[in-house]
């Protein structure tokens, strides 16, 4: 799924004393997001998996967030998208993670769906990375023909400095 240009989004106005004056702040927040289901099982079916990304495309839009790509495999999706300055990683994530989640289970072309993961991976970026992270989504299938979910997971983790606990790593109990 891709959208048009890139956005930037100004604050609320808002009136400081007796007279109104206007403040517009600009930002642009580009992120890599990924989301694997519930226990990391291969539960979204590649013959319908457009649906979902459509779906998810929607959930993005209605958040007013641009989505310039969404993609993966049965056991994870990544996303890369802007989102307004109103609006947090965290809450987008959730939301995208609720929503798509009572879709996939009324769906019954997703009959073995159980959830999602509880955590996810957010990494930032710049619009000059969106050509590159765009097309590693475009080729998940490919990536994952070498490389699990695990070590894909675990070299992001690296090498965009996050401290990885075992005890913790991809665990839902």
């Amino acid at each position: 799924m891709q959208c048009g240009a890139t956005h930037t989004t100004p604050s609320t106005p808002h009136s400081v004393g007796p007279t109104k004056h206007i403040t517009m702040s600009y930002t642009t927040s580009y992120y890599h997001i990924v989301i694997r289901t519930y226990r990391s099982e291969p539960t979204i079916n590649e013959e319908y998996e457009r649906e979902l990304y459509a779906y998810i495309y929607g959930i993005a839009k209605n958040l007013k967030c641009q989505t310039y790509r969404i993609g993966g495999i049965a056991d994870h999706i990544h996303m890369f998208v802007s989102l307004p300055s109103y609006l947090s990683l965290a809450s987008f994530v959730q939301r995208v993670k609720t929503d798509s989640s009572k879709w996939l289970k009324a769906n019954p072309h997703f009959p073995d769906f159980r959830g999602w993961g509880r955590e996810y991976a957010g990494f930032s970026y710049s619009l000059r990375d969106k050509d590159m992270i765009v097309g590693y989504i475009m080729k998940q299938k490919e990536h994952h023909r070498k490389k699990t979910f695990a070590e894909e997971h675990r070299g992001f983790l690296t090498e965009n400095g996050v401290s990885i606990d075992e005890r913790y790593f991809l665990r839902d109990d």
